[in-house]
């Protein structure tokens, strides 16, 4: 499954590229800016998006709104993730379009079940 992780947070997104490693299933391109990101997805197209909500450039909404305009990218799962609590976000996040939301840093067994969720309902 391809992913597309966002966050400036250079050690978060180490920790979540290492988190993936961890299931040789995951394939995993991080971008540290929204415009990074709407430029990275120019050559390779998410299965899942994985989104931090504060973005230098950006936030997460509106990244989300940015991606989903390009047709290919229209129905693609994705999830918010934020140091804010879950049920902080949850509202707008799911308003948003967000499948859920995760907690930073990622915890494996949620984001894999979370993740095998979507393909049984794909």
């Amino acid at each position: 499954m391809r992913l597309l992780y966002v966050d400036d947070d250079r050690i978060n997104t180490l920790l979540f590229e290492e988190t993936c490693r961890l299931d040789p299933r995951l394939e995993v391109r991080c971008a540290g800016s929204g415009a990074e990101a709407l430029d990275l997805v120019r050559g390779f197209t998410p299965q899942v998006l994985v989104i931090d909500l504060h973005l230098p450039d950006t936030d997460g909404y509106a990244l989300l709104a940015a991606l989903r305009s390009d047709a290919a990218l229209a129905d693609t799962p994705a999830f918010l993730c934020s140091a804010e609590h879950p049920r902080d976000v949850a509202r707008p996040a799911a308003a948003a379009g967000y499948a859920g939301c995760w907690s930073k840093p990622v915890v494996l067994h949620e984001m894999l079940a979370d993740l095998s969720r979507l393909q049984q309902e794909s």
